[in-house]
């Protein structure tokens, strides 16, 4: 991803720079892809983020080294601080997605996982380095969506989400923090951040020594997101699982209480204890989930590997199909069917920031043989074949302030029996309306002339096409 902000809005320097520290790589180690890279290779324990952190904690810092310098204090401190730098960036995920009502909430996560996919690169090759930077927080956000969902539908079953839900029925789910805000504030810190923190360092095991050896090879020049054979990839799993686990546990833990009262300190650390074993029931439910709440991680797992590939058999045609995978695995009893339906409705069949052809009208409502672009912009489609889209042209024209629109499966060219309808349009014609629409029209030109899709990243690319949520 180009980290080149001064073109962009200030939401998505914000998004940009968000993926960059959870999963970037820079010469500053401050990310927490980095923090994990470093614990697994047994770095200096003190080779963390300290400018991430409150004043009040570096100074505390400086003076237990002072007091006490041996090893273990070290690495305790280093575990302290990986520990802060994880919870500010949920937090920071909550502040992007998330807003004081349930409507802001979707409004809000819709723009995050749309400018995420906006922001692929046009160069195929660097597609999975992108995708693979962009996956943990595009999960993240799903994580928290699939969950209200859940809550909404009375779907939840596991005992610790329940309790912290107090006594808000599902149908006042939505209205929960204006409800009761005491209450809603407990539920964000005991279960909304620990599952933001479950879905960021899923995986985050691969990123060990051992896995590592299997993904780059012996002489680190593997390609590592090429497909692995059923030994190394059941060998992958099993160091995963391990090493993500004892990341958690040890890498990371739990915050510290700082106070000097006995039983607030008890208090604390209770609450501290059974968030991180939340945690842990999360990661480890999802590897078979079955009907437990490992689906609500393993379903958006599924989803996020789709949508943002990193699969050399990538096809951007194809992601209107995600369903048709979830659903098969789903059949297999890989994850669980009703958290698969639960997304559907969240989604739709087509993913935020999707490039939309579709048959445009006349004034009277009547279907013209001409077709314009639009851009997925919004959850919960009332259909999940007729998605919440922002027009990106009008008469053929790019157009930086475009309306909200259905496109309903009618009118919508990724469906073979719409795109049907313009084969009786001369070449000519259909070769000129391409030339319009498309920047790389040459390319455009020698593959199809009716496009069922267009890839809207170039459009993105402008900070004036940048602002598809204003009113």
């Amino acid at each position: 991803m180009s980290l080149n902000t001064h073109q962009d809005t200030n939401f998505t320097k914000s998004v940009k720079n968000l993926s960059q520290q959870i999963f970037g790589k820079n010469p500053k180690k401050e990310s927490m892809l980095q923090l994990a890279i470093g614990y697994f290779n047994t770095l200096d324990p003190l080779q963390v983020v300290a400018k991430e952190l409150p004043e009040k904690a570096k100074n505390n810092t400086k003076r237990r080294i002072k007091d006490k310098p041996d090893e273990s204090v070290k690495k305790e401190i280093a575990r302290e601080q990986r520990y802060i730098h994880l919870d500010h960036l949920c937090r920071d995920i909550l502040l992007l997605s998330e807003g004081a009502t349930f409507a802001e909430d979707n409004r809000k996560s819709a723009q995050l996982l749309a400018t995420i996919e906006l922001l692929s690169p046009s160069d195929v090759s660097r597609i999975p380095l992108s995708n693979e930077l962009n996956k943990p927080l595009y999960k993240a956000v799903l994580c928290l969506r699939v969950l209200d969902r859940l809550c909404i539908d009375n779907s939840i079953s596991e005992p610790y989400i329940k309790e912290r839900l107090a006594d808000i029925p599902p149908e006042n789910y939505a209205r929960f923090e204006s409800i009761d805000p005491i209450a809603h504030k407990k539920f964000v810190e005991e279960v909304k951040i620990p599952l933001i923190k479950a879905a960021l360092l899923q995986d985050i095991g691969n990123n060990h020594p051992d896995a590592q050896l299997i993904l780059r090879g012996e002489d680190g020049k593997e390609d590592p997101f090429r497909v692995l054979n059923v030994e190394d990839r059941k060998n992958l799993l099993q160091i995963d699982y391990r090493e993500t686990i004892k990341y958690l546990v040890e890498g990371i833990g739990v915050a510290r209480y700082t106070g000097n009262l006995r039983e607030e300190r008890d208090s604390f650390d209770k609450k501290e204890k059974h968030k991180l074993l939340f945690i842990k029931t999360l990661l480890k439910g999802s590897i078979n989930p079955k009907k437990g709440i490992g689906n609500l991680l393993k379903v958006p797992q599924i989803y996020t590997s789709i949508i943002l590939s990193t699969k050399s058999n990538y096809n951007y045609a194809l992601l209107p199909k995600v369903y048709q995978v979830l659903y098969k695995n789903a059949e297999k009893g890989v994850c669980q069917r009703t958290v698969v339906d639960a997304m559907q409705i969240i989604t739709g069949n087509f993913p935020l920031g999707y490039g939309v052809t579709y048959l445009s009208e006349n004034t009277q409502g009547d279907k013209q043989y001409c077709y314009e672009y639009a851009i997925v912009k919004g959850l919960y489609p009332d259909d999940p074949d007729s998605p919440i889209c922002r027009t990106a042209t009008r008469n053929l024209s790019f157009i930086s302030f475009g309306q909200d629109i259905v496109v309903s499966k009618e009118r919508n060219l990724h469906f073979t029996e719409v795109s049907k309808k313009l084969t009786m349009i001369d070449k000519v014609r259909l070769n000129k309306i391409l030339s319009l629409l498309s920047s790389n029209y040459t390319e455009r030109s020698k593959e199809d002339l009716i496009p069922r899709y267009w890839l809207a990243n170039e459009y993105f690319t402008s900070k004036a096409h940048q602002n598809l949520w204003n009113k």
